[in-house]
């Protein structure tokens, strides 16, 4: 056994990479492939998230407008005529058109809001339940007879 005959394990070496910034010797002493001054030559230098080397950085360069509620609610509308096809398709029991029929007949997703709109014709008396009714919808639907429920 000799020191100077002791190798790394087979496949634990990658790459056999020049060791950087170990003297001229190496062929990769002096700037270490860094360049001559400059920030990327200097130690602790990190890229800083949108920084374009002095440029004004495009997000301060754009111009900002408007506004974002983050209060607002985002609701699926779904239409008088889409219920009338459930009912007509012998989707719905007992005369309810509840949450969870709307969510397995793929109208809407389980965590969406729902506001019921007008549009269309509904011809039979069923009860629907939904977050939020359209004054037309409302109309449409008690005028044939059927009940709203505000979930």
């Amino acid at each position: 056994m000799n020191l100077s005959k002791l190798k790394p394990a087979e496949g634990s070496v990658k790459a056999k990479s020049k060791r950087i910034g170990r003297g001229q010797g190496s062929g990769k002493g002096g700037t270490a492939t860094r360049g001559h001054k400059g920030a990327k030559s200097r130690s602790g230098y990190s890229k800083k998230l949108g920084f374009e080397g002095g440029q004004m950085p495009l997000q301060r360069r754009v111009p900002k407008f408007g506004f974002k509620n983050i209060n607002r609610k985002e609701y699926k509308p779904v239409n008088i005529q889409a219920l009338q096809e459930l009912v007509d398709a012998k989707k719905v029991k007992k005369g309810v058109i509840a949450f969870e029929d709307m969510i397995s007949n793929k109208l809407i997703k389980k965590k969406d809001l729902v506001k019921i709109l007008g549009y269309g014709k509904i011809s039979s008396a069923v009860k629907v339940e939904a977050h939020k009714f359209s004054k037309s919808a409302i109309e449409a639907i008690e005028k044939v007879g059927g009940e709203i429920k505000i979930i």
